[in-house]
């Protein structure tokens, strides 16, 4: 089970790294957007420790010596997130997209920990492709809210609400199915990696004092790198091929 090393790989660990810091500097959590409940016995302490881990983790993944250990702890980690927080959170409100939408995140986070193993790479995949269905679905529901995301510059940002949605769902479903998966994943990438860079990044820019702008930069980081360490899992796979019932036709 030896993790192997993509560019996307680097851009997962920059992701950690910056998370930790944040938990460092804030005595908070930073990966679930402050999820951890208040009453939590030694909530401060924990936060820490969580921050301690994401940093080595994140500085461990790119050297070869260290690598291994870094990904198995961060996958433990990852995991144990989405079980404690995210999966409670969905069996209080099962009817509310904001509920499946939060655990897609995760999902993306946690198939991405599951991608940097040669052995992990069909059940991240997995995971990947179920988890841009809700993430899709969000963009409808809040339709709104996502809008008021998107730059002033931009037309139509209602148009760019809906299309983005309709995107995630159908590169999710490509990656389940195995449709132009490779592609799927790719594209998927590149639109979380638009979402940083176009609305993140001047976010940051604007309010660099802001807790909320530089948590949402380096979680949205995270999310798109996890996003670029799957597609890299199709290393091996034709960018174009379709697969139908099992059987593949290559482009």
């Amino acid at each position: 089970m030896q993790p192997y090393r993509m560019p996307g790989h680097l851009l997962f660990a920059i992701g950690m790294i910056g998370l930790g810091i944040l938990g460092l500097i804030f005595g908070d959590f930073a990966l679930v957007w402050q999820a951890v409940p208040e009453w939590v016995p030694g909530r401060r302490i924990l936060a820490y420790a969580c921050g301690v881990l994401m940093l080595a983790s994140g500085i461990g993944l790119p050297w070869p010596r260290f690598s291994l250990p870094a990904s198995r702890v961060l996958l433990v980690y990852l995991l144990l997130w989405l079980l404690l927080l995210r999966v409670p959170q969905l069996a209080i409100a099962p009817l509310t997209v904001v509920s499946w939408s939060g655990c897609g995140e995760n999902l993306v986070l946690l198939a991405g920990g599951f991608a940097l193993f040669t052995s992990g790479r069909r059940i991240a995949q997995i995971f990947f492709g179920l988890a841009l269905i809700p993430c899709g679905l969000a963009h409808f529901a809040y339709a709104k809210a996502t809008a008021e995301l998107v730059p002033v510059w931009l037309p139509w940002h209602f148009g760019w609400a809906y299309f983005t949605g309709a995107a995630y769902i159908a590169a999710g479903m490509g990656v389940l199915v195995g449709i132009y998966a490779r592609l799927a994943a790719t594209m998927a990438a590149v639109m979380m990696s638009a979402f940083t860079l176009l609305v993140w990044i001047p976010g940051v820019a604007a309010e660099p004092k802001s807790r909320l702008q530089w948590t949402a930069l380096f979680v949205s980081w995270a999310i798109a790198a996890a996003g670029w360490v799957v597609a890299d899992s199709y290393a091996d796979t034709p960018r174009l091929e379709a697969g139908n019932r099992g059987r593949k036709t290559r482009l």
